[in-house]
């Protein structure tokens, strides 16, 4: 792995999860990471993923982890099936690196790195102990984090380990010629949906009046380019900042005026043949 980047002399260890901020575990991550290293930066990406959501974990870590530098530990920790046959991995790309559980939470970065191999983690003196059957975020990913800033090789945790799971992410599929289907994929704080319609496919076709999107029981079919051209609180569109097409309501949530949640699906009628072949 002589491609792999180099971590920097005050490393960079980012933190998602799905933990909140209730309980006391992100600090517990926190507390073992500098317990080994003084030296790193830790960085809190969101502790908010919804709980065990392991495809909104995929979609968070693949829209934020290309902004921090290169060489940075992404710690990625949704997991339902911790204590079971499911495997901790280190991932090594050419961008960073990432610890986090086999279960295809790390679905985008594999499809977006050119390069990467992944390593299951196996060597218990990195390991925080006694080591617990429900906390692999404290006791595995967080000390292999730490020890991995240090300059330990990734070759040291473990063994390669061939066909990671990757989840079926959910695509927009192509009904007829102008008609098209895709899903929910999260709803963001203020009530945004963010669905899974790309900008680099769809934002040129998506003229001002040139769609109709079915979201719900009701019709949107205007695109703005920003929240207060809205002169009401009706759902319009907007291309939001995780690169994808998000239903709004200025100032309200648009989840609640809707009554949609992850995974429902969207379809989307285009009105004119205009740059469509692309599709």
């Amino acid at each position: 792995m002589k491609w792999r980047p180099k971590i920097c002399s005050e490393p960079v260890i980012t933190l998602t999860s799905d933990f909140g901020s209730q309980d006391p575990f992100v600090g517990m991550m926190k507390a073992v990471i500098l317990s080994i290293t003084t030296k790193a930066r830790i960085v809190d990406v969101t502790h908010g993923i919804s709980s065990h959501d392991v495809m909104e974990a995929a979609l968070v870590i693949k829209a934020s982890y290309s902004y921090f530098p290169k060489g940075s530990i992404h710690v990625v920790v949704v997991d339902p099936g911790v204590g079971s046959s499911r495997r901790p991995l280190l991932v090594v790309t050419e961008s960073g690196y990432f610890l986090a559980p086999d279960n295809g939470v790390l679905s985008e970065i594999y499809s977006r790195e050119e390069r990467f191999v992944c390593l299951n983690l196996t060597t218990s003196r990195f390991f925080h102990q006694p080591l617990s059957q429900t906390f692999h975020g404290r006791d595995i990913f967080s000390p292999a984090a730490a020890w991995l800033s240090r300059g330990i090789h990734p070759s040291c945790f473990g063994e390669v380990a061939s066909s990671p799971v990757r989840l079926c992410l959910p695509r927009v599929r192509k009904l007829g010629k102008r008609k098209f289907t895709g899903n929910i994929l999260k709803v963001d704080k203020f009530g945004n949906v963010v669905t899974n319609i790309p900008a680099e496919k769809f934002q040129s076709v998506f003229g001002a009046t040139n769609f109709q999107l079915r979201i719900g029981s009701q019709w949107v079919t205007r695109v703005y380019s920003s929240y207060t051209q809205a002169q009401d609180q009706n759902p319009f569109a907007i291309w939001g900042s995780f690169g994808l097409l998000e239903i709004s309501c200025n100032q309200a949530s648009a989840a609640k005026k809707l009554n949609v949640v992850p995974y429902d699906e969207v379809e989307i009628k285009i009105n004119s043949e205009r740059n469509i072949s692309q599709l």
